[in-house]
């Protein structure tokens, strides 16, 4: 049965530790056995061929070999038997030069020959070896035997039993043993150590269920419409999801990149970098509104959570329209019962012809204002627009103008994108304004549109729309405080504003998304100073209108005119 792997992280770390500790000890213990073995057999060699030579050194042994034939009692057995007890050696044998044996430890064997070749010895060299005889296996040393005048009469073969080289090398196995058992014990501590840091740091979590919680992170942060980015400590993206990439308009590779080199400088990146602290940071990207927040993690980076809010913006905008819309209507509500109160007083008075006069003034003032936008602004969204805003403007005591200079064609490309930046500028001047309407009420008074007949010091907002060539010019002026020269490129930032946040929304985003819009049709907004006080602001809008027909089809207009 195959054994089971351990499913706790503890009990795997510690497991994985003891076999590598293990494995690790028998292969230090192996190394180390293997030479040990080697210098044990080359010292037991030594040591016989140093036995062999001291016994060759003695004279008498030689000259005893000289003296007659090979006995078991001769004086070369006694001697050789004499060494052999001393030095605690197997066997030591000479022979003559016919490798007839002259001793021997079985002395039954005197007299026979030699069973290893002792040709070399006779030869004149010394040789050392491990080998194997009639008293089995041994480590041998063999030199030849001289007389005195240095003659070879024979040889000396001393062995070493192989055993005793055996049994030293086992007396050193339990201490090599002990040593490796005692670094398998401090391995096993330090693997105990480990395993409950890293059962500590991972929260008592599973191997498997950290697997597990890695891929249901994965689908969580890849599946939330909600944008999620990481940052290290340094500002490296650490972590990117799909929604945050469609978001930020960046791809997949940014990870592992600094914020500033992967996204352009902005407030964007000041945001998300946290050079801008707060919760719910608004900043527009690509013409998308996003609600960022931030949050700082333990290791020193950052998590920022991306929202977007561009739909949002837009339905706010509807909204806004839609509330721009029953303003009017109320304030018109509020004029139409007061004018209908006078004709029935004038009438309840018996002042018929007063009264036709009344109606024909009030009738023919609402049409001269009509007439007025609509004969310079041919674009219908456009012109509802600024008659809209005029019964608004009135309604708070600011009269709202159209340039003798406006003249805008029916050829505007999106008039959407035109009404939010008209409405969002003129919104803003109205907003100056209307401090300066509530110290002079009167100064308002019956000016819903009119030009020329607003006195001087009555605060106004003034329109001008002019097309030059395919750009379309838009200006906004108002007599009020106007914009500090330090604050005139801070209005277009994204959350800033003078104003106090409205319960139901954000403010700083209208003048931000002017300028979005600006740019998406390659234009610019401005803004400046008034002559005679207050503010201005100009945007261009390149191509915002279509060709006319007659410049966009020259080849039909020249057959047409023959």
């Amino acid at each position: 049965m195959r054994p089971r792997w351990p499913r706790r992280v503890f009990a795997q770390v510690l497991l994985v530790q003891l076999l590598i500790i293990t494995g690790v000890a028998g292969l230090a213990a192996g190394l180390f056995l293997a030479p040990l073995a080697a210098q044990l057999d080359d010292q037991a060699e030594h040591r016989a061929l140093a036995i062999a030579q001291a016994t060759a050194a003695q004279p008498g042994i030689a000259h005893s070999l000289l003296a007659g034939p090979p006995s078991p009692d001769g004086p070369v057995q006694a001697d050789a038997e004499r060494i052999r007890l001393a030095t605690g050696a197997s066997y030591v044998v000479v022979v003559d030069t016919r490798g007839i044996r002259y001793s021997h430890t079985v002395p039954g064997r005197i007299g026979e020959r030699v069973s290893t070749d002792p040709g070399r010895a006779l030869g004149g060299q010394e040789w050392t070896g491990i080998g194997r005889g009639t008293l089995g296996r041994s480590a041998r040393g063999k030199v030849p035997l001289r007389d005195g005048e240095g003659a070879i009469v024979g040889a000396v073969s001393v062995g070493i039993a192989y055993d005793n080289v055996h049994a030293l090398l086992l007396r050193a196995v339990p201490g090599i043993l002990m040593y490796a058992g005692a670094a398998l014990g401090v391995g096993a501590l330090a693997a105990l150590v480990v395993s409950r840091r890293l059962r500590k740091r991972t929260h008592g979590i599973e191997l498997t269920e950290i697997s597990a919680l890695l891929g249901e992170r994965e689908a969580m942060l890849h599946g939330i419409r909600e944008g999620v980015v990481a940052l290290d400590r340094h500002g490296r993206v650490r972590l990117l999801n799909d929604a945050a990439a469609r978001l930020l308009g960046i791809g997949r590779d940014a990870i592992g990149h600094p914020l500033d080199r992967v996204l352009p400088p902005g407030r964007t990146t000041d945001v998300l970098a946290g050079r801008v602290t707060g919760t719910d940071l608004l900043t527009v990207r690509d013409g998308r509104v996003l609600v960022v927040n931030r949050r700082d993690t333990a290791a020193g980076g950052t998590v920022a959570t991306l929202r977007d809010r561009t739909e949002l913006e837009q339905l706010r905008r509807e909204l806004d329209g839609t509330r721009g819309l029953t303003d009017a209507l109320r304030a018109q509500d509020h004029e139409h019962a007061n004018r209908l109160h006078t004709i029935v007083g004038l009438l309840e008075l018996g002042l018929y012809e007063e009264a036709a006069d009344f109606v024909a003034e009030v009738t023919g003032a609402h049409r001269a204002t009509a007439e007025q936008v609509t004969e310079r602004v041919r674009d219908p969204l456009v012109s509802a627009l600024l008659v809209g805003k005029s019964a608004v403007a009135a309604e708070r005591g600011v009269a709202l103008r159209v340039s003798p200079a406006t003249r805008l064609p029916d050829r505007v490309v999106d008039p959407r994108d035109l009404v939010t930046v008209l409405g969002n500028l003129v919104d803003n001047a109205l907003d100056a304004t209307a401090g300066a309407a509530a110290a002079a009420p009167a100064a308002a008074e019956g000016a819903e549109g009119a030009e020329g007949d607003v006195p001087h010091d009555a605060p106004f907002v003034e329109v001008e729309l002019r097309a030059v060539g395919e750009t379309l010019v838009v200006r906004v002026a108002d007599n009020g405080p106007g914009v500090p020269s330090a604050a005139r490129e801070l209005v277009f930032t994204d959350g800033w504003s003078t104003k106090e946040a409205a319960p139901h929304r954000r403010r700083g985003l209208g003048l931000s998304l002017v300028r979005r819009l600006a740019e998406r049709y390659g234009g610019s907004v401005r803004a400046g100073e008034r002559d005679g006080g207050g503010a201005v602001f100009t945007v261009e809008l390149p191509e915002a209108l279509r060709l006319p027909a007659h410049s966009a089809h020259p080849a039909h207009s020249a057959r047409s005119k023959g």
